[in-house]
């Protein structure tokens, strides 16, 4: 089975003005998905992006112009290549173990007996 991992921002925090500019995001909330196209895994969290508003190199995008793949290149950037690939890693390994789980509930050797209720 194939995996497919999948980054999303559910959501985002903006300052609302700052040295002329509005609405700067600072703060992402975002999801790694992974599926095998059986199973499903997600990792959930948040990352605080810098940025120098100063800097006359620094290219700003309004927030009305910013799409997901922008603002995911943001965040993966923020959090550095080895984070990124630990989260992957993550996703992968909860859906290894729900395809092959480590663990089972097995029924008591000795057989159920169900108690009368009092």
């Amino acid at each position: 089975m194939a995996t497919t991992i999948t980054w999303k921002i559910d959501s985002m925090e903006c300052k609302k003005q700052e040295e002329g500019f509005t609405d700067i995001v600072y703060n992402v909330h975002w999801r790694v998905n992974g599926t095998d196209d059986v199973h499903y895994a997600s990792i959930y969290g948040s990352q605080i992006l810098t940025y120098d508003l100063t800097d006359p190199d620094y290219d700003f995008i309004a927030y009305e112009d910013l799409d997901e793949a922008t603002v995911i290149g943001w965040l993966q950037d923020a959090m550095g290549a080895e984070q990124v690939t630990a989260l992957e890693d993550n996703v992968e390994n909860q859906l290894a173990q729900l395809a092959n789980p480590p663990t089972e509930v097995k029924p008591l050797p000795w057989g159920f007996v169900p108690q009368p209720s009092i």
